[in-house]
């Protein structure tokens, strides 16, 4: 939060009488940090690219395929834009109304049976398996465990969507809003600088667990700093 500095004469005033703070400023990310993890911890091991996509992903419809999916012994990982991924359960801020693409089923339910809530699970979305990339094949499957990373800010995921064949970069209105991105689905994401890694054959069971997300991808991703 940005505070303004007080001037001589506040501060003097200031000793003499409660002082009375600003309000917060706006944020769409919850504040702190709660991980042990970094985000430059992550980075470092995935600045080199050992591809494992016989091709690569475009990062939307209008642009040029330049995204490999890359990959270690224990994760896959790719860089790309964030776009808004309202998905599954029609909530305030994810319906119809609000997203025009909007669809009320995600490739993934709850232990319920009930769709993925986009505005509360924070999510990733991988393509649809064809000849470019099988996730599966990799070891990634509903409710794998995500880093998601956006600057210094590192959010755990789960694989909650699929989406098209060739274009690669989204994730839930909930991982963004938690990454300080403005998840509006229809003008908020980032356009570049988003990178994420998703741990081969992990996974959190029920999906919906949140918590469980949480411990479960800060301790992979000590394995993964710590092994690659």
């Amino acid at each position: 939060m940005r505070v303004q500095s007080l001037t001589l004469a506040a501060a003097g005033a200031a000793l003499l009488a409660p002082a009375t703070l600003p309000a917060p400023t706006v944020s769409f990310a919850a504040p702190g940090s709660r991980h042990r993890i970094t985000a430059t911890d992550l980075l470092a091991r995935v600045r080199d690219c050992d591809q494992v996509s016989k091709g690569r992903y475009r990062s939307d419809a209008d642009t040029a395929a330049t995204v490999p999916v890359c990959g270690t012994s224990r994760a896959v990982f790719w860089k790309a834009d964030l776009d808004i991924d309202c998905d599954g359960r029609p909530t305030a801020h994810c319906n119809r109304g609000a997203d025009p693409s909007f669809s009320a089923a995600t490739a993934y339910q709850q232990s319920n049976g009930r769709q993925l809530n986009a505005e509360k699970l924070p999510y990733v979305v991988v393509p649809a398996p064809s000849g470019r990339w099988n996730h599966w094949a990799s070891g990634v499957r509903g409710g794998a465990v995500a880093a998601v990373i956006y600057k210094d800010r590192v959010q755990y995921a789960v694989v909650g969507d699929t989406g098209p064949r060739d274009i690669i970069g989204e994730a839930s209105y909930a991982t963004a809003k938690a990454l300080g991105v403005d998840p509006d689905p229809l003008v908020g994401g980032v356009p570049s600088g988003v990178t994420y890694i998703v741990f081969k054959d992990s996974g959190v069971d029920p999906i919906e667990d949140r918590a469980e997300a949480e411990a479960e991808g800060e301790r992979l991703a000590e394995e993964f700093v710590e092994g690659g």
